[in-house]
């Protein structure tokens, strides 16, 4: 699939970390970014002033055709419904297959340019975008192109596609080493394979275990009316039970119907985690 140019903000001072965000469904690159820096913390600065020597880069998902509203549209993969995540699901591997593969590229791409420290490259999503970013993240869990932690995973507002699944197959397996351990990393790759290409783990070289201690902030508006916070607590429930840090947050009155980030307070939150030391390979 065509993706459009990458829209990113370069640096104001030395560059030294990087984040990658991904926008919701119907929204686009340039328009994420927009929405994201005009607003702010508690300091009455946007990400950018507080965080000079980042680098942000907001990719586009390519226009794909939409069961629900039956036409073209700017969206990571065809989700039917999010009353019921679980209806039609199968209509969303294919998606989600080719968007993880293609911000997993754009990752590496970003680790390299900073010299190959993992701990400093950040993924992050809103919506149907931290859908996308927690299987790019399982992505690089199975697949060994990531060789160490992630500074972390953020995820805004949104949902874990086939949570249940996987809650469901820890649930039933027999893990004596438990949360973040080699087991763990062996179940969510064979999950992630399964899942996406319905066959037998196939990793570009054997993965590094320490990818498992990659922290996970999320956060959700209880009153949003466009996701359920259910699905985000889902969705914490769930990376619980398989990763090590996993952080979960809500919040009420943000703008747009719920359906953002809560400002200042939930800014707050987000530097927060950025501006921590970053977990040690």
């Amino acid at each position: 699939m065509e993706h459009p140019q990458l829209h990113i903000h370069h640096p104001e001072a030395n560059h030294t970390h990087t984040a990658i965000l991904l926008h919701g469904r119907g929204s686009d690159g340039p328009e994420f970014a927009e929405e994201l820096f005009s607003s702010t913390t508690s300091r009455e600065k946007n990400l950018t002033a507080c965080l000079p020597g980042w680098r942000w880069v907001f990719p586009t998902a390519g226009d794909r055709w939409s069961t629900t509203f039956q036409e073209e549209m700017c969206t990571w993969f065809d989700a039917y419904s999010l009353g019921d995540i679980q209806e039609k699901q199968e209509l969303q591997a294919d998606g989600i297959k080719e968007s993880a593969t293609y911000i997993l590229d754009i990752l590496e791409n970003e680790i390299a340019l900073l010299g190959g420290k993992h701990t400093h490259v950040y993924i992050g999503g809103i919506s149907q975008g931290m859908a996308t970013t927690i299987w790019t993240f399982l992505g690089a869990v199975a697949t060994g192109r990531i060789q160490g932690p992630l500074g972390g995973v953020l995820g805004f507002c949104g949902w874990f596609p086939y949570a249940q699944q996987l809650g469901d197959l820890v649930q039933k397996s027999d893990l004596s080493d438990g949360v973040g351990s080699p087991q763990m990393q062996r179940l969510l790759s064979g999950f992630f394979f399964d899942t996406l290409f319905h066959k037998a783990p196939q990793p570009s070289q054997p993965p590094d275990t320490s990818v498992m201690s990659t922290p996970v902030f999320l956060s959700h508006g209880t009153d949003d009316d466009w996701v359920s916070v259910e699905l985000g607590r889902q969705a914490s429930r769930v990376l619980r039970k398989a990763l090590l840090h996993v952080e979960w947050n809500e919040f009420t009155g943000a703008e747009g119907d719920g359906h953002w980030i809560k400002e200042p307070e939930g800014f707050d939150q987000i530097l927060q985690f950025l501006e921590r030391p970053p977990q040690k390979s």
